[in-house]
C-alpha cells in the first residue's frame, strides 16, 4: 500500500522529491501518512477534496484485494 501512494502522490506534486509516506498500525489495519510540501498540499487533497477522496477510493480497494485494511492521512 505505501508504495502505491508513494507513486500516486509523487505523480500528482510539482516536488515529489518532498513526498514521504509513514506506515502505523498493524499489518492487518494499516494507516499511512503522506507529507508533502506546503504548496503541494491543495494538488492531494483537489476540489473539494475530490482528488483524495480518489487515492482513499484506490488504497481501499488495493487493501481488500490483500485482505486488510487501510487508509491515508495528509499531515503537516
Amino acid at each position: 500500500m505505501k508504495e502505491l501512494l508513494d507513486y500516486i502522490s509523487r505523480a500528482l506534486v510539482d516536488n515529489p522529491e518532498e513526498v514521504s509516506i509513514e506506515e502505523a498500525g498493524d499489518p492487518n489495519n494499516l494507516h499511512l501518512r503522506i507529507r508533502v510540501a506546503p504548496e503541494d498540499r491543495g494538488k492531494i487533497i483537489g476540489k473539494q477534496g475530490r482528488t483524495a477522496r480518489a487515492i482513499r477510493t484506490i488504497i481501499t480497494a488495493a487493501a481488500r484485494k490483500a485482505n486488510i485494511r487501510a487508509g491515508f492521512e495528509l499531515v503537516e
